[in-house]
């Protein structure tokens, strides 16, 4: 009864964890990527007056012609470019299901470094094409060398996250150049997820679709406003691939919620405060607290961090973290390998002291 398809794809290990959150009492959660601050009050007033001047109805499939504009606006402002067309979406996951669909044919291959966000390899399996994984390890860098040894004469593209989920790495300017002059040599389309851009800890954020024409950039309003709810994103990029997407859309999603696309002008405008300060201090908190007990790399983006597991595998010491009431997800979720686990430290700075002293009694218990 069950089409096969849907075999090639697994249950998701984050919404495993959620479901036990929500069964233990007061569990110290570090595992929910997504802000612990809510939508600023300007946007949700920007949504609650829309709602009340009945635009609720379906909008047209590419978006309102206002944020249309202002995502424009925002793409040449901080990347000086000016893409060829623009798609609002429904969020990055559901931009990043039309554009599997749209480009992925049977037996595509699909370059994904490892460890990468959860989406792209099922979804390469079920539009019938084979992720291929670049190994980053150990500390999570995307060399042009590594690039290059991966590509078949399948290679279809290349997906790249920064900065990183579940690593926290900000891709430098040096390694995207490298990745540019590989995806030149080989017409490859790149797939540029950058959601998490507002939340880079560097002097610089580079990206992708500076450096390279065929680049379909990605983003959105989940992370940048904690409107994760209110399903919001955009697609931005090469012509013919939006065109393809905003067809897809007229018969899937078929558009983005209407409220949201409104207020999410107002969110552009707004900015995101000192929200990148106060994370950058939480990620100088996580890391310091456990750089003694773990083998870690920094991150400079997002508000992830991936340690290495001081003993078993990633499920064994999650399991024991889970039973000391601390929240986790295994690396494993994200990857080949099963080493690792991600810490979100989007939480209050209570929440995470209490975590890094149970972590770090853990690593110790064994030593």
């Amino acid at each position: 009864m069950i089409a096969r398809r849907m075999s090639l794809i697994d249950s998701s290990g984050i919404r495993k964890v959620f479901d036990l959150a929500r069964t233990m009492k007061d569990p110290v959660n570090l595992s929910i990527g997504q802000p612990d601050f809510d939508v600023p009050e300007a946007v949700k007033q920007a949504a609650i007056e829309s709602i009340k001047a009945g635009r609720n109805r379906y909008t047209v499939t590419q978006g309102i012609p206002e944020l249309h504009a202002s995502v424009r606006q925002l793409i040449k402002a901080g990347r000086g470019i000016e893409p060829e067309d623009v798609l609002i979406t429904s969020g990055v996951s559901g931009g990043l299901v039309l554009a599997f669909l749209a480009l992925v044919d049977d037996g595509d291959e699909v370059l994904i470094p490892d460890p990468y966000f959860v989406m792209y390899k099922h979804l390469a399996n079920l539009t019938g094409g084979r992720p291929r994984f670049i190994d980053t390890y150990p500390d999570f860098k995307l060399r042009k060398e590594a690039l290059r040894a991966a590509i078949t004469p399948r290679t279809k593209m290349l997906v790249i996250n920064s900065p990183c989920n579940p690593t926290g790495v900000t891709y430098s300017r040096e390694e995207l150049e490298g990745v540019a002059e590989v995806a030149r040599e080989h017409d490859l389309l790149v797939l540029s997820d950058e959601i998490y851009d507002c939340f880079c800890y560097r002097p610089e954020y580079p990206s992708m679709a500076s450096l390279y024409p065929k680049t379909l950039l990605m983003g959105g309003f989940s992370k940048s406003h904690a409107m994760t709810g209110w399903r919001l994103g955009y697609a931005a990029g090469p012509g013919e691939i939006i065109r393809e997407m905003t067809k897809l859309q007229q018969y899937s999603f078929v558009c983005a919620p209407s409220f949201a696309q409104y207020a999410g002008v107002t969110a552009l405008a707004a900015g995101i405060g000192n929200a990148r300060d106060e994370y950058r201090a939480k990620r100088d908190m996580i890391y310091n607290g456990l750089k003694d007990d773990f083998d870690v790399q920094k991150p400079d983006g997002a508000f992830y961090i991936f340690p290495k597991t001081p003993w078993g595998t990633d499920q064994e010491f999650v399991e024991e973290a889970i039973k000391n009431n601390v929240l986790v997800i295994p690396g494993s979720v994200f990857s080949e390998r099963a080493t690792h686990f991600r810490i979100s430290y989007a939480a209050t700075d209570d929440t995470l002291k209490r975590g890094i002293d149970i972590l770090n009694r853990l690593a110790r218990s064994r030593k």
